[in-house]
């Protein structure tokens, strides 16, 4: 707490008592003062021997009454650099400002969803939920804005939006819905402009990789039998080959006991290069196939590589 600047009631231990549950392996830590306990909230994502820890309230804690104590936000001049945190990175997630993002498509990075986000205004805190074996997401985040004011705005103009097969989930993380005040509607306006640009920015066809998922280009019943099954992988490799040196064309079956099958009715390539995955896509997406239009997009390389189908 001194090394960020914390200690603001004085000199001496801001912390005056601790109780540690060493076989559940949590704490409950009493500060001195409502502002230095707020500021110890900054401290969320800190590494102690060599493990992140969190750092939240207590579950009986109610904003609306510690407001009236003190401040509930940590200030926002605290020198986090010094104990290796960042404004805005876990820490600030607290307080009835928080934002709820769900529905998040799995291959969005951290930086492309804050780039989301911040289109509304500077984050003070931002959390995604990830998985604790794999480190993937799980598809939802946290946030909270330096201008609270833009909470209702941000949630007004992300709330249902299509962000590749997902639709996002977006409100205040402790209540239902809230509707944007008259005088923020020509700001929720402008809002939505932007956010149709970051919604065409983030679409996975966006984001160039060397692999490419094709949709509505082949019948799932036509998969079943090896025949065709062999037939269309010939075609695909012909036919797709001709942008670029192709290394392999995925295409997956139906399980033969009825059992989901991930990634049924796609079709992946993988290109040598970029540029050829790029040249295959500006010639493949939209075209007629069958009476349908095809839809051809990037995939995420990594997820290929693990024969991750279903993103």
């Amino acid at each position: 707490m001194s090394a960020i600047g914390g200690n603001t009631a004085g000199p001496g231990d801001a912390v005056v008592n601790v109780y540690i549950n060493y076989e559940k392996k949590f704490a409950f830590v009493e500060m001195r003062s409502v502002e230095e306990a707020s500021n110890a909230m900054a401290l969320d994502g800190i590494i102690f021997e060599g493990a992140p820890c969190k750092v939240r309230r207590p579950s009986d804690y109610n904003p609306s009454l510690a407001a009236t104590l003190g401040p509930s936000q940590p200030n926002p001049n605290l020198n986090l650099a010094a104990v290796g945190l960042s404004p805005g990175s876990a820490g600030g997630l607290e307080g009835p400002d928080r934002i709820f993002v769900g529905g998040l498509p799995y291959y969005f990075t951290e930086a492309q969803i804050r780039e989301l986000l911040e289109s509304f205004g500077a984050l003070r805190g931002f959390d995604l939920v990830k998985d604790r074996e794999t480190g993937n997401s799980k598809g939802y985040a946290f946030c909270v804005y330096q201008d609270v004011s833009v909470t209702d705005i941000a949630c007004a103009a992300l709330n249902g939006i299509k962000m590749g097969d997902k639709t996002l989930t977006v409100r205040r993380a402790n209540q239902g819905t809230t509707q944007p005040k008259p005088e923020q509607e020509s700001v929720l306006l402008h809002a939505q402009q932007q956010i149709a640009l970051q919604r065409f920015m983030l679409q996975p066809g966006a984001l160039a990789t060397k692999v490419l998922c094709l949709t509505q280009v082949v019948e799932v019943d036509e998969l079943s039998n090896d025949e065709d099954y062999q037939d269309i992988l010939e075609d695909m490799r012909t036919e797709c080959g001709k942008f670029g040196p192709l290394v392999n064309v995925v295409i997956p079956r139906p399980s033969p006991d009825g059992e989901h099958a991930p990634g049924v009715g796609k079709v992946f390539l993988e290109y040598g290069d970029v540029e050829s995955a790029s040249k295959a896509r500006q010639s493949l997406n939209g075209r007629k196939f069958g009476g349908n239009q095809v839809v051809a997009v990037f995939y995420p390389e990594n997820k290929f590589y693990e024969g991750d189908y279903d993103g």
